[in-house]
């Protein structure tokens, strides 16, 4: 009888210590630790205690979705520049919404040296995506100061709103781009997954996107991701230059250096 009690024992205490195996969690759990969640405040805070010069250095990059090996090595790259003041993550940082897609590729920023802030991608929407950001990340649509420039992180995801006239919110966009007296930013610069000019983009509200970053006279540039390639040009007139950086599938990044009234990129192969 003692051999039987020492052999169901010994058995119980495999399955525990192996539950993880046995058990696999359903794809649409959210299950975060507590350093992974609010990870914009996180950032925004460690921007807080950064002292910005007169000109500001950025790298911009994105669409990690499974290509976690190209993001490591984009980490590995930025980690070679002497300073840059954060890192701007252009949306679609998983596939399919999942959670353990988005914890994957936090473990690959967070070796960054920056700070890194991120917009909401299409992919980032699948499945549980949009609970599983807002809780990682937190606000969809935010904005903050940094030195002389005020940066507007934007929700262009029309489509996975079905078009509904809402998304961009541009009345929110608006009110972001009002200059008030005393403000420290003299200048804005937008950024947002989808470019106004993709078809994801509720075209109803395309020309109001621009019109809005124009009419502001604070924005001279737009950044973007989602189309995978780089682009960068004046699309509707010769005011807001619309930059879209590449996948990190295809192993670049761009490098934007900011200073009050004008800015400068570089497109960076690793």
């Amino acid at each position: 009888m003692k051999h039987i009690c020492y052999l169901l024992l010994t058995l119980s205490l495999a399955l525990l210590s192996s539950c993880e195996e046995l058990f696999e969690y359903h794809p649409n759990q959210i299950i975060l630790n507590d350093d992974e969640r609010d990870l914009t405040a996180h950032n925004l805070a460690r921007l807080q205690n950064q002292q910005p010069g007169d000109t500001l250095h950025l790298l911009v990059m994105g669409d990690t979705q499974r290509f976690y090996d190209a993001a490591s090595a984009f980490v590995d790259a930025a980690n070679t520049f002497p300073h840059i003041d954060f890192v701007i993550h252009q949306g679609d940082i998983s596939d399919f919404g999942m959670s353990q897609e988005f914890r994957w590729v936090h473990d690959i920023m967070k070796r960054l040296k920056w700070p890194y802030l991120t917009v909401i991608g299409n992919h980032d929407m699948l499945g549980n995506g949009r609970k599983v950001y807002q809780q990682m990340y937190g606000d969809f649509n935010y904005a903050f100061d940094y030195g002389h420039t005020r940066f507007v992180f934007i929700d262009t995801n029309s489509l996975e709103y079905n078009y509904n006239g809402k998304v961009p919110d541009i009345d929110w966009l608006s009110k972001q781009l009002v200059h008030q007296e005393g403000d420290s930013w003299v200048q804005a610069i937008a950024v947002s997954h989808i470019p106004p000019y993709d078809d994801d983009f509720d075209t109803a509200l395309e020309r109001a996107f621009h019109r809005t970053l124009k009419e502001s006279e604070r924005v001279q540039l737009s950044l973007h991701g989602h189309i995978h390639g780089f682009r960068a040009d004046f699309r509707y007139d010769e005011e807001v230059l619309y930059l879209a950086t590449s996948t990190v599938k295809k192993r670049e990044f761009t490098y934007l250096k900011v200073w009050a009234g004008g800015y400068s990129f570089d497109r960076i192969a690793y």
